[in-house]
């Protein structure tokens, strides 16, 4: 699914939104799930699913016993998952964050996947490449990273890696490895 965010400058990412503009725009819903956790789990309504209203982008989890605790993996999967189907408009000129900026050094990106940041830069990353027809050496100059740093960046998230490759066949290019 394509969201695109028709202002062109100062586009902010769903996925970079704080937890409280970001789950304004959506709806969170509690319930039960079947699967392993014994009696708890079915009687106590601890599974989040929260879907965002602009796109119907899901994210949900069940696994923990603790409401709170799935709800925040439910936030942050779907993070991962708008950062994946959502592209936004890329400004002309310097195409950075001032988040990007801070993670960059000398053409090399510090980042953990499992930060609170990782889903931000990552469609920060994806919305230039779709913006440059994927292309990963384009991209790179437009982020002030190696084009290595970049294929990384994408690969520590397997769907997002898969669309980038996707995207590249589906435009006659080779896929990446």
């Amino acid at each position: 699914m394509a969201y695109t965010d028709s202002a062109m400058s100062q586009a902010v990412h769903p996925a970079a939104l704080d937890d409280e503009t970001l789950l304004k725009s959506c709806r969170v819903e509690r319930g039960r799930t079947s699967g392993p956790g014994g009696q708890h789990r079915n009687k106590v309504e601890t599974a989040v699913f929260i879907t965002h209203l602009p796109t119907g982008i899901q994210g949900q989890a069940s696994e923990r016993r603790r409401q709170d605790e799935n709800r925040r993996k439910a936030v942050r999967r779907l993070r991962h998952a708008l950062a994946v189907h959502v592209r936004c408009a890329v400004p002309v000129g310097d195409a950075r964050s001032d988040l990007w900026k801070s993670r960059c050094r000398k053409g090399q990106l510090a980042i953990n996947p499992k930060h609170r940041d990782y889903p931000a830069l990552l469609a920060e990353a994806l919305d230039v490449l779709a913006s440059i027809g994927w292309d990963p050496k384009k991209a790179a100059v437009r982020l002030d990273v190696t084009p290595s740093q970049l294929i990384k960046l994408v690969k520590l998230h397997a769907p997002a890696f898969e669309l980038w490759n996707k995207m590249r066949l589906s435009s006659h290019q080779h896929g990446l490895h």
